[in-house]
């Protein structure tokens, strides 16, 4: 083994394409199966990416670096790879579940811009009087923009009954505002 990763690391010093070949014959499959760890099985095409990525990397850095071992250098480089990948993936997510949210809860509150201050009081005072665990739910999606799913796992509800609970909550919202002069549309 010593003296394969020395031939590996040989070929990188001499910028012979054969290095990233015999890094992905001799590591390939303890690299998938690292980044498909990280990122999930269900995530084969970006695990891929992310192994593709770290034999580059090890490409533009070896050399001037020589580092022993080898097989320890290349995970860890693997490792942030597929860290900052997984991480990236993750807020791509909560992105979408915020713009989920957020439709979700536009017919509700929409109103003029002239309006924003009174309607910042009026929605203060409407969650106020909402009992703790609707408030909860209501700020966790709305707010925070957490998903129906993790809401659901959270308050160990089902993902229909967060759904369930977070419409009546827009309607009780929906005919506060209209009490209070917001004709609000569906």
């Amino acid at each position: 083994m010593q003296h394969h990763e020395d031939y590996i690391l040989d070929l990188y010093f001499l910028r012979d394409e054969r290095a990233v070949t015999e890094t992905q014959r001799e590591y390939g499959s303890f690299c998938l199966d690292l980044a498909l760890r990280i990122l999930g099985r269900s995530n084969r095409e970006d695990a891929e990416e992310c192994v593709n990525d770290a034999y580059l990397a090890l490409w533009r850095s070896i050399p001037p670096k020589r580092p022993k071992p080898l097989k320890a250098y290349l995970a860890a480089v693997l490792r942030n790879l597929a860290i900052d990948r997984y991480r990236k993936n993750r807020r791509r997510a909560n992105m979408r579940e915020l713009e989920e949210a957020a439709l979700e809860l536009s017919p509700a509150i929409w109103v003029p811009d002239s309006a924003e201050e009174e309607l910042k009081h009026l929605l203060s005072d409407f969650l106020r009087g909402l009992p703790e665990n609707e408030r909860n739910l209501f700020m966790g999606r709305y707010w925070h923009g957490y998903s129906v799913k993790l809401l659901a796992k959270h308050y160990e509800l089902t993902p229909n009954a967060v759904t369930k609970r977070l419409g009546g909550t827009r309607e009780k919202l929906r005919g506060y505002l209209n009490e209070r002069g917001y004709r609000i549309e569906e």
